[in-house]
């Protein structure tokens, strides 16, 4: 259940920065440190509202998405991209190691490689890679020579 709510965060804090910073023209570090403090503000100023757990960690999961939602609308086809890496960000959060307690810039950087990882996915699988043709061809001429 906690995984379900922090995937929500995470789509909420992507899809919601970009929005703000994009269509309302707030820019982006406007909209992300806006949309931050709020949240921020909210579980700092109503602690029990949910339990421990959450009240910690959800501000963690909207500020690191947030800085998803900071990319560029020339690298971004729609919000399905982003709400996909808020999920993966949320996913990769939760499972992360403890070897890096301490060290700064871990939400900086999650971020940027799950917008990468999501943005690599897309391009992959889209009709226009050629990366994608190229396998099939490679297939075709594996397993099907005596056509």
């Amino acid at each position: 259940m906690n995984f379900i709510i922090l995937a929500i965060t995470g789509v909420i804090g992507a899809t919601l920065t970009f929005y703000v910073s994009e269509q309302l023209n707030q820019g982006v570090v406007r909209g992300s440190a806006l949309l931050s403090l709020i949240v921020g503000l909210f579980f700092y100023c109503f602690p029990e509202v949910l339990d421990v757990y959450l009240t910690k960690n959800i501000p963690i999961v909207f500020i690191g998405t947030s800085f998803i939602g900071m990319a560029s609308p020339k690298g971004q086809k729609h919000y399905l991209l982003l709400a996909i890496s808020g999920i993966l960000f949320s996913l990769v959060y939760i499972n992360k190691s403890h070897f890096f307690n301490g060290y700064g810039g871990a939400l900086g950087t999650l971020a940027c490689i799950t917008l990468l990882t999501s943005m690599a996915f897309s391009h992959a699988y889209s009709k226009k890679s050629k990366i994608i043709s190229e396998i099939i061809l490679i297939k075709n001429k594996i397993f099907c020579r005596n056509k």
